[in-house]
């Protein structure tokens, strides 16, 4: 099927969401002890990567080579105050609160990617051995129970139908793209087909075919669902958000396949039946470690002998999962409450303890979010006024500018990568 062969128009059916700010951001702490300790390991941290940083007095941390990224604090005191009282969370919430921005000609993302690719080596492992003395820890992964979960999906995938389809793509993907080249940068013309190539990347590995019973457990707003209908499947997809339902039954009847494709409110625990194909994009992200024996174990009760399953997964190198996965951080309070990024690894010992289910094949396409990343930022900051004209604040468009950025250089630089997983008996 060629990856052009839909177009998904989004806008003459949206629904509106719930709307709403982003939290607000607490006061600075005072600068005290532990902010002048952040002052001095911050300049000596700089020193190690090739980005400048200047301070209203015009003292300089780090390179002052124009040609490299650079930052400008803005409010040296209240900067210097949250970094000392949680490292994790401070610098986003002083970039929420305007204490600091980047340099004119220096975009955020390649600001931010030097610290990303050196973060190993810049934080001291014995750093991680004592992080808990420094940070808070996360919350309990009861927070991933059938209530928390709801809870935690309400807060992002709730915030406005509108307000995605800003940003996103026709299809309203809000998952990595596949592009067909990286040289040159793919540009937003190119989003579209190259989120219809992921999704078919992602039915061919689960091996989904006309008159294949189909399970999609993260509904997203429908795109997966109407492309596994095209080829002739039965689909039931469900999801725990209530916004992203309805926009997604709107979408599946305007594409007329209402016959092969039932969109359920229902937590992944309860789901029933047998099917030849299960599927699931981005989603054991939200489900929490302790639960991820039930998710898998579900997976494999549900697939039919001779069944695939196929998972799109945001990952971490197993190191990586071990040292930060009690950390609670500002992704986890301003953007994915109970949110968790797995390890190949991880994925790979709970299917072999709790499941029959074995990797049979994995694609990484780690690369692709950063530029699917910067697409969606380009396009968030271009169509800002309409954004804003939806109810959401300046608070609003620092948050989602850093989160957008602060992901991009983390897959940049392969802290972060991305993979279709296919799973088998």
């Amino acid at each position: 099927m060629s990856t052009a062969a839909t177009h998904f128009d989004a806008t003459p059916t949206l629904t509106a969401g719930a709307v709403a700010v982003a939290r607000p951001v607490p006061e600075a702490p005072a600068l005290g002890i532990k902010g002048r300790v952040a002052r001095s390991v911050l300049s000596r941290i700089v020193r190690k990567v090739d980005v400048g940083l200047s301070l209203p007095s015009g003292e300089r941390f780090g390179p002052s080579d124009p040609r490299l990224p650079q930052l400008r604090v803005l409010d040296e005191e209240a900067f210097f105050g949250r970094l000392g009282d949680s490292p994790m969370i401070g610098l986003g919430e002083a970039y929420m609160a305007g204490e600091w921005t980047t340099a004119d000609g220096t975009d955020l993302a390649d600001a931010l990617a030097p610290f990303a690719a050196s973060l190993t080596d810049l934080i001291p492992k014995s750093f991680y051995r004592l992080r808990h003395v420094v940070l808070p820890r996360l919350l309990s992964s009861e927070q991933n129970t059938r209530d928390g979960s709801r809870h935690n999906i309400h807060r992002h995938y709730d915030l406005s139908n509108e307000m995605f389809a800003e940003f996103l793509d026709p299809t309203m993907s809000y998952s990595c793209a596949l592009f067909d080249g990286l040289d040159p940068a793919p540009v937003l013309a190119d989003h579209e087909e190259a989120q219809l190539r992921k999704i078919d990347a992602v039915l061919d590995a689960a091996g989904v075919r006309a008159g294949s019973r189909v399970l999609e457990i993260g509904t997203g707003w429908g795109s997966l669902a109407i492309r596994a209908a095209e080829r002739g499947a039965t689909v039931t997809t469900i999801t725990i958000s209530a916004q992203q339902a309805e926009l997604a039954r709107d979408r599946i009847e305007a594409a007329g396949m209402t016959d092969r494709v039932s969109v359920e409110l229902c937590d992944y625990r309860d789901v029933q039946g047998e099917y030849d194909a299960v599927v699931s994009v981005e989603m054991i992200e939200a489900v929490g470690e302790e639960f991820w024996p039930t998710y898998f174990g579900k997976i494999d009760e549900v697939l039919a002998p001779g069944g695939r399953a196929a998972i799109q997964a945001i990952l971490l190198e197993h190191e990586r999962f071990l040292a930060t996965r009690n950390t609670y951080g500002w992704i986890h309070k301003y953007i994915f409450p109970g949110g968790l990024l797995p390890s190949t690894q991880a994925i790979e010992e709970v299917l072999a303890r709790h499941t029959g289910l074995r990797l049979v094949e994995e694609r990484y396409i780690g690369l692709h979010y950063a530029h699917t990343l910067r697409l969606w930022r380009e396009r968030f900051n271009a169509r800002w006024d309409h954004v804003q004209a939806l109810g959401f604040d300046e608070t609003f468009r620092r948050m989602w500018e850093f989160y957008l950025a602060y992901c991009e250089a983390g897959f940049r630089t392969g802290y972060l990568d991305d993979a279709i997983l296919t799973m088998s008996r």
